[in-house]
């Protein structure tokens, strides 16, 4: 198959999905087309059967903003003709899926049929799309997308309350590559980096305000009441500065250390002993499955996909969203007994086991054949 994938090119969920996706579809000998304003993070343009095709959108004077959705549609149509794209595969809603439908429009005036698959993430929903300016180009959107697909029960649930949706929804969740995981045996960044006699918690995210970052920092206060514990933050964003100071208010600087962004993410969470996410929305919790992924226990929030994902009581806790007390409890119960984090730590690996790419990406590749024998 020769497959276009449209994506953001930053590191959140929805291009790092994307950009997995598109090279393992690669390495089974599609030829895959990726479309973005830039080079997506983690695309490696140099293995065989991947190409590249930026979004150039131009600044006119007519224009107070850039016509982004028009140059998709455009380059979407370039592409297909040019390399003869069996199908194109967009990940979010707006505005792809809704420049996408635009490009097929254009496409079929030409004679050319071309099916359009629409994965929704999270905050195309539940941000961007609930927002009423864009609602009805959202339902549109994926009214129109040939198959539609969503990386959680939770979010296609949200998305039949907010839309008034007639096309079906298929659940594929998100994924990882187990093998990328180190064992622990191979993983020496605790001694490189951290005092092994320590207890390492770990918060893995873009410091968002829906992240409720600060709430990391309450519960790690607690924790460290109890047990001999540093913080790692790894990621950067907007609610640093803000959580900075809620660090120095606290008197907890020695033993809160952000890493920003970083090249070798496996390494630092193998060396973990706990993760917490405390997001006010998550509509998967990709960050807690690479977290599990790498033995590490999570405890979190039960909000949107999560609870899909982290198991109460067997991978980790469960708590409402802003229970920081309840969150500090659990944290503290699971690193002072060595035996229950033992036993969690390989109940999260073999939870993780269960999305590993290996399972998930042929669920792509069967959409994709039974989409093209619609068309034939």
């Amino acid at each position: 198959m020769k497959i276009g994938i449209v994506c953001y090119p930053t590191y959140g969920g929805s291009g790092i999905v994307a950009t997995e996706l598109g090279m393992d579809l690669a390495e089974r000998g599609h030829q895959v087309h990726f479309i973005s304003t830039s080079l997506p993070a983690r695309l490696n343009v140099t293995l065989t059967n991947i190409y590249f095709h930026k979004v150039n959108v131009e600044s006119y004077p007519l224009f107070e903003f850039q016509p982004y959705s028009l140059a998709l549609s455009t380059i979407i149509v370039n592409v297909v003709e040019t390399y003869g794209l069996d199908l194109i595969h967009v990940h979010y809603a707006i505005p792809h899926a809704y420049a996408a439908y635009f490009a097929k429009q254009i496409l079929k005036e030409k004679g050319i049929d071309l099916p359009v698959i629409t994965t929704l993430h999270g905050t195309d929903i539940t941000l961007v799309g609930s927002h009423p300016a864009y609602k009805p180009a959202v339902e549109f959107s994926i009214n129109k997308s040939d198959r539609v697909t969503s990386v959680s029960e939770d979010l296609k649930k949200e998305t039949f309350e907010f839309f008034n949706i007639t096309n079906e929804i298929e659940v594929i969740p998100n994924f990882i590559d187990n093998s990328q995981f180190p064992t622990k045996s191979e993983c020496d960044c605790v001694d490189d980096c951290f005092d092994r006699t320590e207890k390492i918690v770990i918060h893995v995210s873009n410091l968002r305000k829906v992240k409720r970052v600060e709430d990391v920092i309450s519960v790690f206060y607690e924790i460290q009441k109890e047990v001999d514990a540093r913080l790692i933050i790894v990621g950067e964003g907007p609610e640093w500065e803000r959580v900075s100071e809620q660090i120095n208010m606290l008197g907890i600087n020695d033993k809160v250390k952000n890493l920003g962004k970083v090249n070798d993410l496996y390494r630092i969470l193998c060396s973990a002993d706990l993760f917490l996410l405390p997001s006010e929305k998550e509509s998967f919790g990709l960050a807690a499955l690479e977290a599990m992924a790498a033995r590490v226990p999570v405890v979190s929030s039960n909000a949107g996909g999560i609870p899909e994902v982290n198991i109460e009581g067997e991978t980790g806790f469960l708590l409402p969203i802003g229970d920081v007390k309840g969150m500090a409890e659990k944290s503290i119960l699971l690193l002072k007994d060595e035996n229950m984090l033992k036993e969690f730590k390989h109940n999260a690996k073999e939870r993780a086991l269960l999305f590993d790419k290996k399972k998930i990406l042929p669920l792509y590749e069967q959409l994709y054949y039974s989409v093209l024998e619609k068309v034939k």
